[in-house]
């Protein structure tokens, strides 16, 4: 039989053959539709918390960097790109960002403070430091057993975890640098003006 196959009865009634695929594309679609509800909420919820439409974008900018770390942690293990390695990337939606989170909320209590945008940057990465990586470090070991298969029908959910650690690996070690460093740059006029008047005193 064709991938979708009708044959049509009297009375409005009709008879579809349908392929595994169709099931899979259909299952896909619902998840890249979960998957940007997902990045919406959590975009609304950070514009409330920081006051901000910019500095959100900053803290999303991280989510492809998980993707891509989902992505080789699945080439890494030759393991297959299936349903369940994609939920495993809508996990990761709402795990990376927390790293964001922590990182530029506390850039701007140091510029409540006083401190200049470049001080307060180099002083967040520095205190925030620890926290992030323990953050990242305790998901990671939670999901080694899974990732390993340990259990019965582990197998079913190894790719979801693969996926969750890559992502998190590799989100966890580029937020430091990236997200630091966009914020640098979305406030690239008023670094010159700070530093032009510590060069005026």
């Amino acid at each position: 039989l064709e991938s979708e196959d009708f044959t049509r009865f009297g009375g409005g009634y009709a008879v579809s053959f349908q392929g595994e695929n169709e099931e899979i594309m259909d299952a896909v679609e619902d998840l890249v539709l979960a998957a940007i509800v997902a990045v919406l909420l959590v975009y609304m919820i950070m514009a409330i918390q920081f006051q901000s439409l910019a500095y959100p974008l900053i803290i999303l900018g991280t989510i492809p960097l998980a993707f891509t770390g989902g992505l080789l942690a699945i080439l890494v293990t030759n393991a297959y790109l299936s349903l369940v390695s994609l939920m495993g990337m809508i996990i990761l939606i709402g795990i990376v960002v927390n790293n964001g989170i922590v990182l530029i909320d506390y850039i701007n209590k140091l510029r409540e403070k006083g401190y200049t945008i470049e001080k307060a940057i180099i002083e967040a990465g520095k205190t925030r430091l620890r926290p992030i990586f323990m953050t990242a470090l305790t998901t990671i070991l939670a999901l080694l057993t899974l990732a390993f298969g340990f259990g019965e029908g582990a197998e079913l959910l190894q790719p979801m975890a693969i996926t969750a650690i890559g992502g998190l690996i590799y989100a966890t070690i580029l937020t430091l640098v990236v997200v630091p460093t966009v914020y640098a740059l979305m406030n690239n006029r008023k670094m010159k003006v700070e530093a032009s008047e510590h060069v005026d005193d």
